[in-house]
């Protein structure tokens, strides 16, 4: 396992970061089966692990803390904080009261005294980030959290967060985790380069598209039953993700690759990103993604994928994306009525 450094923060990662998501009931709550693909991806060479704690309301971490007993200090360790944990308004978001509990919580559940990477899960546009930079900072400064990161977050705020960083003399993020795939590719506009700049880690989350580009949705077939399906149904059956995935099938095969081992080593050919989250429910599923580990496209084949879904757009919908207030409250892009109509 060929080693990088996440960002400029002198931490060696491997360039296959293992996701936990899938772990707990929300899709696998075997907690032992779960161990043992732990325990696997470790044995690999594989020392990144990311979870959150809204995974299965903290079941996730839970996990995770038991795998990695006897084993902490030789795993890089990252978690998320920012989605709701309950029904207090006040259980969820970015704020010092919020972020100084979940931190705790996170600890227990991890069963570590610290936490290597800990991640900003989404923007938080009623939390100024002054606020949430400034309480970061105290958890690194007591030994809590060694490095700080942001997840799918705009470029704009990504920049914002530098800069507030540097003029309020606190800790920045040192990590961004985008969504990439062949079929979602709008961070290579801005996001990936601003990481670059800024010289930010990157690991890439659903690199398989939701497992889209497993080659399990075929167009014109019936779709599998599965979370994805239930979860995100609009993406899973958009033909615009369909079409371009039965022109990238033939890609693929005739480079003797497998769609997944294709797509993995597609998002692992940018050279703003440092790993990509792996997501297995299964062994199988971990097995078959450390099969393609060593894969690298040739330029022929990266610009074969390019004519099917161009550089830094996307074929279809993304689900699990944030979107600004400015897009999703309907008062913020439109006057009001009796305004409207005098105009």
């Amino acid at each position: 396992m060929k080693y990088r450094t996440l960002g400029r923060t002198g931490i060696k990662v491997s360039p296959y970061c293992l996701g936990a998501m899938m772990f707990g009931g929300i899709a696998n709550a075997d907690h032992d089966d779960c161990t043992r693909i732990i325990h696997k991806a470790l044995d690999s060479g594989i020392n990144f692990v990311d979870t959150a704690d809204r995974y299965s309301n903290g079941e996730s971490e839970e996990i995770v803390g038991k795998a990695l007993k006897g084993r902490r200090q030789n795993v890089v360790l990252a978690t998320k904080v920012h989605g709701s944990m309950g029904e207090d308004p006040n259980q969820q978001g970015s704020s010092r009261r919020w972020v100084t509990q979940a931190v705790e919580a996170s600890l227990r559940r991890l069963q570590t005294d610290h936490i290597d990477l800990y991640q900003m899960h989404r923007p938080s546009p009623d939390t100024d980030i002054e606020e949430t930079l400034s309480v970061l900072t105290d958890l690194m400064r007591a030994g809590k959290v060694r490095a700080i990161g942001s997840s799918t977050f705009p470029a704009s705020e990504i920049v914002e967060a530098q800069w507030v960083a540097e003029r309020r003399g606190l800790a920045r993020f040192r990590t961004e985790q985008p969504p990439y795939s062949i079929l979602n590719r709008s961070i290579e506009q801005e996001v990936l380069p601003v990481c670059q700049k800024y010289g930010m880690g990157v690991l890439v989350w659903s690199p398989l598209a939701k497992g889209m580009l497993t080659g399990r949705y075929r167009k014109g077939q019936a779709l599998p039953e599965s979370l994805r399906v239930k979860v995100f149904p609009k993406q899973m059956s958009d033909e615009r993700n369909l079409e371009a995935i039965e022109r990238l099938i033939p890609i693929a095969e005739q480079a003797g690759l497998s769609m997944t081992h294709m797509a993995m080593a597609f998002v692992m050919a940018h050279p703003g990103v440092t790993s990509a989250i792996l997501g297995p429910r299964t062994m199988q599923h971990l097995d078959d993604l450390l099969a393609g580990a060593e894969v690298v496209l040739t330029d022929e084949i990266l610009d074969r994928i390019d004519d099917v879904v161009a550089p830094g757009t996307d074929a279809g919908p993304m689900g699990a994306v944030y979107a600004p207030p400015a897009v999703t409250q309907v008062s913020l892009r439109r006057r009001p009525f009796p305004d409207r109509a005098a105009a």
